[in-house]
C-alpha cells in the first residue's frame, strides 16, 4: 500500500483527484417506436451500448492480387476497371449460377461441381429459385433489348390460372309466363343453380432500379385476365332478358387489368430511402385495409410515396372508372369509359395513437353523371336500376374516413369508420333532389395462441329510415370487396339476393360484396343511398393444424339495419330485421406451402331469419340456402 507525502509547510494542497461524471444515457421515450424494444428482438441498425472492440490479426496471410493480374494489358495508368476483363466473370447476380453446366453436356468437373450447388443449378420453370423470369437477377448485358438504357433492368414475368366450381342455391324470382314448372306459378321458383369459372392471367413487368431496399427507378407493367364461365339455373329470365334464351350459359371475355407505367420522381431521405413515385394508366388501388370502400383495378394517376422512415406513406389519386364486362367482371376498354370519377387522398402512419397499431385518414370524393339509359350484356338494364320512378340519377358524395391496422400486444385489430356526404339529384321515390348523410363502422378484433387464431367481428352501415325525407341515409360505396368476417367464404358476401316484388333486376346485395345497397349491379350500377342498411356480429377462428393445412370456421348473424325503404317498395306494412345466421366453413390446402399451389374448399349455409323469410319464403321452403366454393389457383 503506496502512503502519500504530506506538503511541506507554506505549500498549498494539491487539488484532490477527480473523476469526470459520466454523461448520462439519452434518454428515450418507451411509447415511441424508437423506445418500444420487445424481449428477443432488434430493431435492424439500433443498439443501446456497443459491443465490444475487435481486433483481427491474421499472421502469414496472402495479399490479393495487384488488379494489373486480371488483364492481358495494363501499362499502371489510369483505372484498371477501364479495361475489359479477360476472365468472363459474370456480375455479381451470376457468381454462383455460373458455375452450372450446360443444359446439355458438360464436362465431369462441371456436373460435379453443379451437384455442390444445387440451390443455384435449375430450370428457368422453377419459380423456387433465383430465376431470371421472376426479377432476382438483371437482364444479362448481351440479351437485354437495345432500347433500354444502363443496367440493372430486371424482368418479371407471374400467370396464375384460377378454377372455381361452384354449386349454390338463392330465391330465384319467377313470372307466370316464364316457369317451365306449373308447382312454381308463385314469386319464387327452384332455388339450386351452378357456376363454373376459369381464369388465366397473365402480367409482364420490366423495372429498372436495385429493388431489394429502394423503388425502382421506372417500371412498365401490363396485365392480361381471360375468362371462361358457365352458369345453369333452373328458372328462364335468370340469365338472359329474353325467356327464349333458356337457362344455360357460357361466356368468355379477355380484359386489360393492368397496364401502367410508374416514375420514381425522387428521393427525400437518401439514406432511409424514402421516396415520392408517380404511376398512371390501369392500376390496382384499395382505400382502406379491408377494401370497404373502394378495391378496383382502374385508370388514373396516383402519386404515392413515404417519409420518415418509411412511418409516414401518402397517396393522391384521380381515377376515372372503365366499364366492366357484364359475366366476367373483368375490365372492359372497347366500352366507353362511365361518367364516374374518383378522388382519393390518404395518410398512413405507423405506431399511432400507439406503437403496433397504423392509423390512416382519408378523403374520398365520388361525382357521377351518367344519365344515359345502359343495359348490361345479357339485355338487362342496369343503369339507371330499374326501382322507384325509373328516373336516371347523378349524385355527388364525398367520404372522410379513419382506420386502424395492427396490434395492441397480442391483440390484432382492424376497424374502419366512414362518413358519407353530398347530395343526390334524384330520389327515385320522391324525384326530387335530396342530401346524402350516412355512416359506417366495421371493426375486427383477433387474439393469437399457438396455432389458432380467434376472430370477433362487427359491422353497422346505416339505413333509411324516412324514404320520403329527402335525406338520405343509407349507407352504400363505391365498389366494395371485403376480406372480413370470412370474405367470400360466407354465405352473404358471396352470393347475391335478388329482390323480387319491389325492383325489376336488382339485388339486396352485390357478389363479393358485404351491404345491402339495392344495386342492379357492383359492377355496372350506381351506388344506392336510399337502402335499408346493414349490421352484422360474429366470431370465427383459424386454425393451422399444419404448415400446410389451415381450416376456418365462421358464424355471423346479418340484419337490416332499416326496413323502411324495403316495406316502402314491397308495399308491406311491417318487415321484421333479422336476415338470419351465415355459418361457414373452409379449409385451405398449399401443398408446397407456398402461394404458388392453392386449394380451398368452403361451405357455407345462411340459417334465414324472420326478415329474410317475409321476404323470400316460398311457402315454407325459402328457410335454407347453401353455397360451395371449389378453389384452385396456380401462380408462377
Amino acid at each position: 500500500m503506496l502512503a502519500l507525502a504530506a506538503p511541506a509547510a507554506g505549500e498549498a494542497a494539491p487539488p484532490a483527484p477527480t473523476t469526470a461524471a459520466p454523461e448520462p444515457a439519452p434518454t428515450v421515450d418507451p411509447t415511441t417506436a424508437d423506445g418500444a424494444l420487445i424481449d428477443g428482438r432488434r430493431r435492424p441498425g439500433y443498439q443501446k451500448t456497443l459491443p465490444d472492440k475487435v481486433e483481427q490479426d491474421n499472421p502469414g496471410a496472402v495479399n490479393a492480387p495487384p488488379p494489373e493480374a486480371f488483364y492481358d494489358k495494363w501499362d499502371g495508368e489510369g483505372s484498371p476497371s477501364d479495361l475489359v476483363l479477360d476472365t468472363g466473370l459474370p456480375d455479381r447476380w451470376r457468381i454462383v449460377s455460373s458455375l452450372c453446366p450446360a443444359a446439355k453436356g458438360g464436362d465431369t468437373f462441371g456436373r460435379l461441381l453443379a451437384s455442390r450447388f444445387r440451390s443455384a443449378c435449375h430450370s428457368q420453370r422453377d419459380p423456387f429459385h433465383h430465376n431470371t423470369l421472376k426479377g432476382d437477377r438483371p437482364l444479362a448485358a448481351g440479351k437485354k433489348p437495345g432500347f433500354l438504357k444502363g443496367d440493372d433492368w430486371y424482368f418479371i414475368a407471374n400467370a396464375v390460372s384460377d378454377t372455381v366450381v361452384e354449386p349454390r342455391s338463392f330465391p330465384i324470382p319467377v313470372g307466370n309466363q316464364t316457369t317451365t314448372d306449373p308447382d312454381s306459378n308463385d314469386t319464387f321458383g327452384r332455388s339450386n343453380s351452378l357456376v363454373l369459372s376459369q381464369t388465366f392471367i397473365a402480367g409482364f413487368s420490366l423495372l429498372k432500379g436495385e429493388t431489394a431496399f429502394k423503388p425502382p427507378v421506372v417500371e412498365y407493367r401490363v396485365a392480361i385476365a381471360g375468362n371462361i364461365n358457365h352458369v345453369e339455373v333452373p328458372e328462364r329470365r335468370v340469365l338472359f332478358v329474353e325467356p327464349s334464351k333458356g337457362t344455360k350459359r357460357t361466356d368468355g371475355f379477355i380484359g386489360l387489368q393492368e397496364a401502367f407505367i410508374d416514375y420514381h420522381l425522387g428521393a427525400f431521405d437518401t439514406k432511409r430511402f424514402d421516396f415520392v413515385s408517380l404511376r398512371v394508366g390501369i392500376q390496382p388501388f384499395q382505400a382502406d385495409f379491408r377494401g370497404f370502400l373502394f378495391n378496383d383495378n382502374q385508370l388514373g394517376v396516383r402519386l404515392f410515396g413515404n417519409r420518415d422512415n418509411n412511418r409516414l406513406q401518402f397517396n393522391l389519386a384521380y381515377f376515372w372508372r372503365i366499364e366492366k364486362e357484364t359475366n366476367s367482371g373483368l375490365n372492359n376498354i372497347a366500352a366507353p369509359l362511365r361518367k364516374d370519377w374518383v378522388f382519393a387522398a390518404n395518410v398512413y402512419r405507423q405506431d399511432f395513437p400507439v406503437v403496433g397499431l397504423t392509423s390512416q385518414l382519408s378523403l374520398t370524393y365520388n361525382v357521377n353523371r351518367e344519365t344515359r339509359i345502359t343495359t348490361d350484356a345479357n339485355g338487362f338494364p342496369v343503369r339507371p336500376a330499374l326501382i322507384g320512378d325509373l328516373r336516371p340519377r347523378t349524385y355527388r358524395v364525398f367520404y372522410v374516413g379513419y382506420g386502424v391496422d395492427g396490434h395492441i400486444g397480442r391483440l390484432n385489430l382492424t376497424g374502419q369508420f366512414y362518413g358519407a356526404f353530398g347530395k343526390d339529384r334524384n330520389n327515385f321515390l320522391t324525384s326530387e333532389p335530396a342530401r346524402i348523410q350516412s355512416f359506417f363502422g366495421a371493426a375486427e378484433l383477433s387474439y393469437d395462441r399457438n396455432w389458432a387464431r380467434l376472430r370477433a367481428s362487427a359491422l353497422y352501415a346505416t339505413g333509411d329510415s324516412d324514404p320520403y325525407d329527402n335525406t338520405e341515409t343509407g349507407f352504400d360505396a363505391i365498389f366494395e370487396n371485403p376480406q372480413f368476417a370470412g370474405a367470400d367464404t360466407s354465405y352473404w358476401i358471396r352470393q347475391s339476393i335478388p329482390f323480387a316484388g319491389g325492383g325489376r333486376v336488382i339485388g339486396v346485395n352485390g357478389r363479393n360484396g358485404i351491404l345491402n345497397s339495392l344495386r342492379s349491379s357492383k359492377e355496372q350500377g350506381q351506388s344506392n343511398f336510399l337502402n335499408p342498411g346493414t349490421a352484422l356480429a360474429g366470431f370465427g377462428a383459424d386454425f393451422d393444424l399444419t404448415p400446410n393445412f389451415r381450416l376456418t370456421a365462421n358464424a355471423n348473424h346479418l340484419w337490416f339495419a332499416n326496413t323502411a325503404v324495403l316495406q316502402e317498395l314491397r308495399n308491406e306494412g311491417s318487415i321484421p330485421k333479422s336476415i338470419g345466421w351465415d355459418l361457414s366453413m373452409a379449409t385451405t390446402w398449399r401443398p408446397k406451402a407456398a402461394q404458388n399451389v392453392v386449394f380451398r374448399l368452403s361451405g357455407a349455409v345462411l340459417e334465414a331469419g324472420k326478415g329474410f323469410r317475409d321476404l323470400f319464403d316460398q311457402r315454407g321452403h325459402g328457410k335454407q340456402f347453401y353455397s360451395v366454393l371449389a378453389n384452385l389457383t396456380l401462380a408462377f
